[in-house]
């Protein structure tokens, strides 16, 4: 499970926005792949600590108190391996099965323009493993090109959150960029859902959520792949 590093996103205007990774897609993700079994490790870029952004354990994320509260003490759960993450440029694909990849605005500052991740991606894609992108993560797939610059993923259809969902709810025109307006002009086949319903997409190996709402699905998906 690859998180982002970055505790702040920059925005078009060049400010910084404090941001991370979101909370559920993390703390539901994992309990699901857990609890079917999955042995996971935690990497970010550089072993760094993640943050986990703010807003996603209350209601300016819209997230009821008691979810927040759910969250929060599973990821505390999870301190000791959140405390020291493996550093992301150490992993090898041939030692794991699935690369699950969740959001929160943090990926579009790091992961999307990380080459040991985009290293990563491509080996998993070129030897049949499983890759899930949750929400924003899939902006982490961005980092996947290869040396004659082409989009790992071009053709393959994919969800993430969508622009609609980012004007709506999201940080909108103040973004550097827009993931899903992104990933298409790169010839990924965005097949989106309605705004804030859970849905996913399976494609082959690649498997990806649409938004929080779809963070259980997704895991489970994966959960699902593993086993087969």
């Amino acid at each position: 499970m690859v998180l982002s590093g970055a505790d702040s996103l920059t925005l078009a205007d060049g400010t910084a926005h404090p941001t991370g990774y979101w909370a559920e897609e993390v703390a539901a993700s994992h309990r699901v792949l857990r609890e079917a079994g999955a042995e996971i490790d935690i990497a970010t870029p550089g072993g760094v600590r993640p943050t986990v952004d703010p807003i996603s354990l209350d209601e300016r994320g819209g997230v009821e108190k008691a979810d927040a509260e759910r969250f929060r003490g599973y990821l505390d759960s999870l301190g000791p391996e959140l405390a020291e993450p493996l550093a992301l440029a150490g992993a090898k694909a041939s030692e794991y099965d699935a690369i699950y990849l969740p959001g929160g605005h943090g990926p579009m500052e790091d992961l999307a323009g990380d080459p040991d991740l985009g290293r990563l991606l491509d080996a998993f894609e070129r030897e049949g493993r499983i890759v899930a992108a949750l929400c924003h993560g899939p902006a982490a797939l961005l980092s996947a090109v290869r040396e004659d610059g082409g989009f790992v993923f071009a053709g393959r259809r994919l969800t993430v959150f969508t622009d609609e969902e980012e004007r709506q709810g999201g940080l909108g025109d103040s973004l550097p960029y827009f993931v899903e307006s992104r990933l298409r002009d790169l010839g990924a086949i965005v097949d989106a859902g309605p705004a804030w319903g859970s849905r996913v997409v399976v494609h082959g190996t690649l498997i990806t959520g649409q938004n929080p709402q779809s963070s259980v699905a997704t895991a489970q998906e994966v959960a699902t792949a593993l086993k087969d």
